[in-house]
Order: structure tokens, then sequence, then C-alpha cells
């Protein structure tokens, strides 16, 4: 039988820091878990193996793994057969259920964010010093996607990888001066992937997407989320009243979770 597939990225994070992740998401879900981790992450590869996860070893520095992690991706599932992927961060994401049981209508999804573009400063700058001020205009009303939660099939997976692994590859961030001259990363860059991916996506570079509302998705991406509502459970609930089957960026609005997130943990 075909398994599902979650792929993250890990490098130099201790268990600790990833405990919430991985025990929340093996009391729903108990097929295939992937990490890319650094080879001196010795505390974390232990923690993980407890946890039955497949381990991908790099020495690829933490600061651009941001950006490598996509070719890993798809050298790592080149030759295998999945029946779904999900692409998703690791540190600040728990789960509320099995991500892998809903009705998907994409071969790809995507899931917004409750913004748009031109609304964000970071989302706005990534695509401006990416591909410029032309190409930003032609989507700069659309809502901001989240690239740290991707879930698509084996196949549109493995094309996703390749677009993003190419656009990074041919499209840089255009670093401002005081790191142009230096070899230093501007800092200000660290995340524009997630300009590459709205770009692909919202200039229909992938075909047979599917976008997610924030408001009434099965993911939330909890930075720009207008409703925080929980259940008797302490489970981040959308307008449907249907719990999340994941939690993204919770860290970000973390007086508002701080309880429930307590109490929640307390059933793992």
């Amino acid at each position: 039988m075909t398994q599902n597939l979650i792929l993250s990225a890990a490098i130099g994070y201790n268990f600790h820091q990833i405990e919430f992740f991985i025990k929340s998401l093996r009391k729903h879900y108990n097929e295939k878990i992937c990490f890319i981790i650094g080879y001196k992450d010795k505390d974390l590869e232990y923690g993980l193996k407890k946890y039955n996860c497949d381990i991908i070893k790099t020495k690829i520095n933490k600061k651009t793994i941001q950006f490598r992690r996509y070719e890993i991706f798809s050298n790592y599932i080149e030759n295998k057969s999945f029946k779904n992927i999900l692409l998703c961060d690791s540190r600040d994401i728990y789960f509320q259920g099995n991500p892998f049981k809903f009705n998907y209508n994409g071969s790809i999804n995507f899931f917004l964010e409750d913004h748009l573009i031109k609304d964000c400063p970071y989302n706005s700058n990534w695509i401006i010093k990416t591909y410029g001020k032309k190409e930003f205009d032609n989507i700069s009303s659309k809502i901001i996607l989240c690239s740290g939660t991707v879930l698509g099939n084996n196949f549109k997976i493995k094309e996703y990888l390749n677009l993003m692994e190419n656009y990074i590859s041919k499209f840089k961030y255009k670093k401002r001066l005081k790191y142009f001259l230096t070899f230093r990363t501007d800092p200000d860059g660290r995340g524009c992937d997630q300009g590459h991916a709205n770009y692909i996506a919202h200039k229909s570079i992938i075909k047979n997407v599917h976008y997610y509302t924030n408001s009434e998705g099965p993911f939330a991406t909890v930075f720009y989320l207008k409703q925080i509502k929980f259940d008797d459970e302490s489970r981040l609930i959308n307008k449907l009243g249907s719990p999340y089957l994941l939690v993204h960026q919770y860290d970000k609005r973390w007086a508002e979770f701080a309880i429930n997130v307590k109490n929640f943990k307390k059933n793992l």
C-alpha cells in the first residue's frame, strides 16, 4: 500500500523545539515522516528516531536550508512513489488531526493567509527584490499563500519542488548594498522562498492548483488569522466550527494561544 509522506527541515534545533510538532503529529498519523537535520544535531536525531522518522543529514547551514531544502526533498523522493506529500515547516507547527484526512480538491493545494500580498511588507519585499516591481504589480492584489504548508499528490509535488529549485536558482534576491559588497546574507531576504512560491502559483506556472482560505480551510496560518477561537478541547477551530488539522505560526500570537496550547499538550 502506497504511503503518505511528510517532509520537513529542522537543522540546528534541539528535540525540545520539535517535540510538540512530532508528538501531536504521531497522535494522528503513523505513516512516513522525513526530516533534514545537521550532522551535529545528535539530540534531535535521537528524539526523532524514537518517533520512527527518517533522517537526511546535511552540512548545509541552517541560514540557507530554507532555500536548499527543495533540492534535498526533490532528491529524496525522486525514485520513490507516495500517495500524497506534505511539505511543511517544523518548529512553529502542531497538529490537531491527520493532515491527509481531508478531501482535497487540487492536485496541489496551497493555504492562504487572510492578507493581500501588497498589504504585507515582508511578502511585498521578497517579490519586488526577486522579480521586480512590474511582476510584483501583476500579483500584488492576490492573497498571500504560505510556502510553509503545501500538500499535493506525488507527481505534482515533484513538479513543484523542481520549479522551486529552478526559480530560486534563476531569480536571486537583490541584496542591500552593504550586504552585496560582502559574502554576507541579507537578513531581509530570509523567507523569500515564499516569494517564489507565490509567483509560481499566482502566475499559473503550476496548474491544477486549489487554494484554501485561512478562515474555512483545514490548515491555519496564524500570523494574519482574523478569528482565533478554540473549542472545549483547546483545539483551534475555523469559521465552520471544525478543528484545523494543522496550526502554523501559533508562536506569533502566543498571548492568545498559551493557555490553550498548555491544555492541548496534556492529551498528547
